[in-house]
């Protein structure tokens, strides 16, 4: 590989406050926990992070409040050789936060409070689209107008884009229908798509082949422990393809699918082909989950390797 992948995220930031339940809460429950660990998050910011580590060049746009969350979550992009110098800070608007529970299987329970990712425009657009060479992975914890004036960009100048629709808005079929070229989604996110259940490894294959239907160029649905699967236009047969999930043994789940998202940017950007980039996302994700954090859990090469024993197809 000749010269390092770049890759742009246009997405969020958010101070992730976790605490370790002994099992998720149910509707009117409450439990106790462990003491909050306060670390940096945000599906888009998790991103950029774990991009960064597989070996790309990135640059991150968003949007932080200004206070004290905010300038940690811009120390912590830094720290990782991430290009914030696009992510805006908001006056009088505070930096997104997310509250997570985690049990003892890795499974989560999310509340996100979007704070200055709700303020994402125009700007942060105008800046991830400014260079059309770069992999743009978006994703939909910033407002729908910016997510469609991110697609409607990158369609514009041919740029390859990775659309994460997660969580998927009320609009999600309609996004989907403009047009994107990569889409990962998981079951839930896949279901709101295509108005259908999806549950399960094979259905989430059809899926797959259903969402290109729906407008996705190449469409990924990923199942959690059981895999992934990838549907693709550019395929000779057309078939879905179904990937098999790195078997692992799974301390939290926090921050798995963001890095399956940042490792399948960063493998396209380097020219990998679609199955094996799916592969190498997939046991990216997997490496992830057997360690505790966001951002603090996302993998290295060797880690991938070392946990899975697949070697990590960009230098």
């Amino acid at each position: 590989m000749g010269n390092r992948p770049q890759v742009t995220v246009l997405g969020s930031l958010n101070m992730d406050i976790s605490v370790t339940v002994p099992r998720l809460p149910a509707p009117g429950a409450t439990v106790l926990g462990s003491a909050a660990c306060f670390t940096p998050g945000g599906k888009g910011a998790n991103q950029a992070v774990a991009a960064a580590r597989l070996g790309a060049g990135v640059r991150m746009a968003g949007c932080v409040g200004d206070d004290d969350f905010g300038r940690q979550l811009l120390a912590a992009l830094r720290a990782e050789d991430v290009d914030a110098s696009h992510v805006r800070t908001v006056i009088g608007v505070p930096t997104g936060l997310a509250m997570i529970s985690v049990d003892p299987a890795g499974e989560n329970l999310i509340t996100v409070a979007p704070g200055a990712n709700h303020e994402v425009g125009a700007g942060e657009v105008t800046a991830a689209a400014s260079r059309p060479d770069d992999v743009l992975v978006i994703c939909a914890e910033i407002p729908v107008p910016a997510i469609k004036a991110a697609l409607a960009r990158a369609r514009g100048v041919g740029a390859r884009c990775v659309l994460n629709l997660a969580p998927a808005p009320a609009e999600a079929a309609a996004i989907v229908a403009d047009g994107v070229d990569w889409l990962v989604v998981n079951e839930t996110e896949a279901a709101a798509v295509l108005g259908r259940k999806v549950e399960g490894l094979a259905d989430a294959g059809q899926a797959a082949a259903g969402l290109l239907a729906a407008g996705a160029r190449h469409a990924v649905v990923t199942a959690g422990a059981h895999g992934a699967a990838l549907a693709s236009s550019t395929a000779a047969d057309g078939a879905p393809l179904t990937i098999e999930a790195f078997r692992v043994e799974a301390v939290d789940t926090v921050g798995a699918g963001d890095t399956f998202v940042g490792a399948l940017a960063v493998a396209l950007a380097a020219g990998v082909p679609p199955g094996e980039a799916v592969r190498a996302a997939a046991a990216a994700g997997a490496t992830a989950a057997t360690r505790p954090g966001a951002q603090a859990g996302m993998p290295r090469p060797a880690d991938i390797l070392s946990v899975t024993g697949l070697t990590w197809s960009v230098r």
